[in-house]
């Protein structure tokens, strides 16, 4: 996926705002959608319950980043500033195979190693 990819956003709230910061992220991450993101998710550890991991797919990076320092996701961020530690230091990845029941196998097609067994 050059240019886009899956951006991961870890997060991690503060003592006693796990609940509260649960929903507040399902107000953030559906955003995504408007700047281009083709789908996302959040994720909250079982074994840790102040640990989140936002996700969205992007196909091309420049829109994540206007989602990112948008007007929306800045005054979240903002408003939301003491529910979270930083620094929130996110990453791309590239999908290299994904499969399960009742979908088909997905493989990158820029990436050789993929295509070995």
């Amino acid at each position: 996926m050059a240019g886009g990819g899956v951006v991961h956003i870890p997060w991690y709230a503060t003592l006693f705002r796990g609940e509260r910061f649960e929903e507040a992220i399902q107000e953030i991450a559906p955003i995504a959608l408007r700047y281009g993101a083709t789908e996302y998710q959040v994720y909250r550890a079982r074994d840790d319950q102040y640990k989140f991991l936002q996700m969205a797919q992007f196909d091309d990076k420049l829109d994540f980043e206007r989602y990112w320092l948008g007007e929306e996701f800045v005054s979240w961020r903002s408003e939301y500033s003491s529910w979270y530690q930083v620094p929130v230091i996110y990453g791309f990845t590239d999908l290299i195979t994904r499969g399960g029941l009742g979908r088909e196998e997905h493989r990158s097609d820029g990436d050789q190693r993929a295509a070995v067994s």
